[in-house]
This record gives C-alpha cells, sequence and structure tokens, in this order.
C-alpha cells in the first residue's frame, strides 16, 4: 500500500503534466494566456483534490491486488 507523502507527490507530479498540457490546449482554443492560465489553474486545483481522493479511495479497496504472502 502506497503511503500518503508518496500519493502525495504522484497527484503533485500529475498535476504539473496536466497543467501544462491544459494551458497549451486552452491557449491554441483561446489566444490569450491569461484566459489559458485561469482555465488550466480552475483545473489543477479541482483536479489535484479529485486525484488524491480517488487514491486514497483506492488505497483502501483490496480487490486486485497481489499479497505478498
Amino acid at each position: 500500500m502506497d503511503r500518503k507523502i508518496r500519493l502525495l507527490t504522484k497527484a503533485v507530479t500529475w498535476q504539473v503534466a496536466g497543467f501544462l498540457t491544459m494551458m497549451l490546449i486552452s491557449f491554441i482554443f483561446t489566444g490569450s494566456v491569461a484566459a489559458s492560465g485561469a482555465i488550466a489553474i480552475a483545473g489543477s486545483i479541482s483536479g489535484f483534490f479529485s486525484y488524491f481522493v480517488h487514491e486514497l479511495a483506492w488505497s483502501k479497496i483490496a480487490w486486485g491486488v497481489k499479497s505478498n504472502k
């Protein structure tokens, strides 16, 4: 089972990659750095918390996990 610090680190690195991708896509559609930044920030904040809660929930589910025994 992952420790919470590992889950947090995974969530942060995932969000950095997602932020950059979302900023680029938003910029292509809007042509505005300010608008694309705002969209990317809002998406990153909501995505960060969603991912972290999702990982915490799955870390409590034993289904599909192989035992070390």
